[in-house]
């Protein structure tokens, strides 16, 4: 503990340039401050336990650095099975359960927050706890939209705060071992990735308005969205497939793969984007589609393609979900955390199975790949670690995603400014490069 306050005592001194150095340049004072970060855990409020959520608790229990200050819900019932849940989980320090996150914003001890809620909340909520002093973990996508995607990645750089999506799977030991060996040519040139995801989703029916229940504080969890009405169809998993709230498939799990495909084509914005499909299995409420189609054109004679079909789940390569890599001298297909390389002549010339210490489940994935995820978020609050998934890097396999739903919407190829991701000479298509907000609730730097 004394050593403690003496490296907190160094750091207040040097950052008020009182050692006779003078005043020193904000880079420079950041180095230090990277060098010699102040807190030694990081305390957590975990926002959003339904589902997703319920994995932040999870695995934040057992990330050593972090301690799990307020879990927070709009649903009652999910404060009190997320508190259970912590207890089970091994978390010692009894934390408090609230249903508005401004109180977590507001207390001083808070250092980060974890954000597991609607596709709506994510750049709303970020923007507010950056402006209360927090780093922010923020679920895919980070942002309902592609102006939502830039304001929070300007705020990051604004605000000089850690702020990491959950796209696990570039914290995966296979996947980092896959991208390595594309990036050391194993395939040789690599032009293409088909990137992919399967389920079997059932309809949602057409919902009814019913009366709000009394566990659920319905304003709130609308928040920024403008204001609908509430239908029993609704909470806590069909808002993925509104547009008021969510934002398809696409968005919803093919930014995990779309990401690891960029990452591995070494791409950044494309320059055309054209989606199609439609809601094709069942007639019901959802609005975004089942089926969906999109393809990316890059420079540099390389492009990606992604098949989505939330309801027909016969996989690809014998997976359900996951991206391939086609070259000049062969294939790489990276299906969760392994991959195979196979030649020209179809020849498989190596696989590389999961590592040891993944707990496989029916995916081929462990639950333990989240933990090396959350703890390069904490350590890169606490040891100035370098992040896996840094918000402005992630934003770009984002925008490939929201630009998917901009081009299915418009029925139209979109020719994108590979400068910046935004779309060229298309003024329609423009309009739903952002929302509108309810009044009040409208993000701001």
């Amino acid at each position: 503990m004394q050593k403690n306050v003496k490296r907190r005592n160094f750091i207040k001194t040097v950052a008020t340039g009182s050692l006779g150095l003078g005043v020193m340049s904000s880079a420079y004072s950041f180095n230090i401050l990277s060098q010699y970060p102040v807190q030694d855990k990081v305390r957590v409020a975990i926002l959003g336990v339904n589902g997703r959520g319920s994995q932040h608790v999870q695995a934040f229990a057992k990330v050593p650095n972090a301690e799990i200050a307020y879990i927070c819900d709009v649903d009652s019932r999910a404060v009190s099975s997320g508190l259970a849940l912590a207890e089970k989980s091994g978390v010692t320090n009894k934390p408090q359960g609230i249903s508005d996150f401004r109180r977590a914003l507001d207390d001083k001890i808070v250092d980060a927050i974890s954000i597991a809620l609607p596709d709506h909340w994510h750049t709303p909520m970020a923007l507010m706890a950056l402006k209360a002093g927090k780093h922010i973990y923020v679920e895919k996508p980070g942002s309902h939209n592609p102006a939502e995607g830039e304001l929070l990645a300007k705020a990051t750089s604004s605000y000089g705060k850690i702020v990491q999506m959950g796209n696990q799977r570039r914290s995966w030991p296979r996947v980092q071992e896959a991208i390595a060996e594309l990036h050391g040519g194993v395939i040789g040139n690599a032009y293409y990735a088909r990137a992919w995801y399967t389920n079997t989703r059932q309809s949602i029916g057409y919902g009814k308005e019913v009366v709000v229940p009394k566990w659920l504080d319905f304003e709130l969890w609308q928040g920024p969205a403008p204001r609908a009405a509430f239908k029993d169809n609704l909470i806590h998993y069909n808002w993925h497939w509104f547009w008021n709230w969510g934002t398809g498939e696409i968005v919803n799990n093919g930014v995990h793969f779309l990401d690891l495909a960029r990452w591995g084509l070494n791409v950044d914005y494309a320059k055309k984007v054209y989606s199609s499909g439609g809601r094709y299995q069942f007639k019901d409420d959802w609005q975004t589609p089942d089926t969906q189609i999109a393809s990316f054109d890059f420079d540099a004679n390389k492009s990606i393609l992604w098949e989505g079909r939330s309801c027909n789940r016969r996989g690809i390569n014998e997976m359900g979900s996951g991206v391939s890599f086609h070259g000049e001298n062969g294939t790489l297909e990276l299906l969760d955390n392994s991959y195979k390389i196979y030649d020209n002549a179809n020849k498989l010339i190596k696989s590389a199975e999961p590592t040891s210490n993944t707990v496989v489940d029916q995916r081929g994935a462990g639950f333990d790949m989240d933990i090396a995820h959350f703890t390069n978020f904490t350590n890169a609050i606490t040891k100035g670690e370098k992040q896996i998934s840094p918000y402005q890097e992630i934003v770009k396999s984002v925008m490939l995603c929201h630009l998917g739903n901009i081009s299915y919407r418009t029925g139209r190829a979109l020719d994108i400014d590979q400068s910046s991701g935004r779309i060229l000479n298309d003024k329609a298509a423009m309009k739903l490069w952002g929302r509108e907000y309810e009044k009040g609730w409208e993000p701001k730097l």
